[in-house]
């Protein structure tokens, strides 16, 4: 399912990553521009600006698939551009919770800073997870809700003004991501023991 899911990302993404890098962009510059724009969105989300903090997510969602892709048809693939990647996923998803959070502290919605609270450690759990694995040589990719899902989620819910309900969803979503992660992980221990 994840091959598929990339093999049909990449089609659609990897001519404009071509366009791009005729540019002289670099993916580095990609994603730094990526995670500033997130930056923004969650200034935007924090005041209450939802639908224009859901366009920001959705762009800024953009900006991190064609890092990748302009890295892979550029041949400009590197192990820090990797790393800063990765990184920057983590504290632009950090960002945009940390703005709904705001908002809803500013809202005295305690519900709603907990969904956010569950959120942001679900979904740092689903990367922490995968990243764990992968350090120990094993596949670590299973699960439905990866950083794409989750982004497309919580940027639908922002535009159609259905946060926690997103929230919800993600939130859940990245608890079953984890376990079936750590699941997977422990049945390929088992068959190499």
């Amino acid at each position: 399912m994840y091959r598929e899911k990339l093999e049909g990302l990449r089609r659609f993404f990897d001519p404009l990553a071509r366009l791009l890098g005729k540019t002289g962009l670099t993916p580095d510059s990609l994603t730094v521009l990526g995670f500033l724009l997130s930056l923004g969105g969650a200034y935007v989300i924090a005041t209450g600006h939802f639908l224009w903090g859901g366009v920001i997510v959705l762009v800024s969602g953009v900006f991190d698939i064609l890092d990748g892709a302009l890295a892979r048809v550029t041949d400009h693939a590197t192990p820090f551009g990797a790393l800063l990647d990765s990184t920057l996923d983590r504290l632009s998803e950090a960002a945009v919770l940390f703005g709904l959070l705001i908002y809803y502290v500013n809202y005295e919605s305690a519900w709603g800073g907990f969904l956010v609270y569950l959120t942001l450690v679900g979904s740092l759990m689903v990367s922490y997870v995968r990243a764990r694995a992968e350090g120990l040589g094993l596949a670590g990719k299973e699960g439905i809700m990866t950083r794409a899902e989750r982004v497309i989620i919580l940027a639908l819910g922002l535009l159609l003004n259905q946060v926690v309900p997103a929230l919800l969803i993600v939130a859940v979503l990245a608890y079953a991501t984890v376990l079936h992660r750590v699941i997977y992980v422990w049945q390929q221990t088992k068959k190499n023991s």
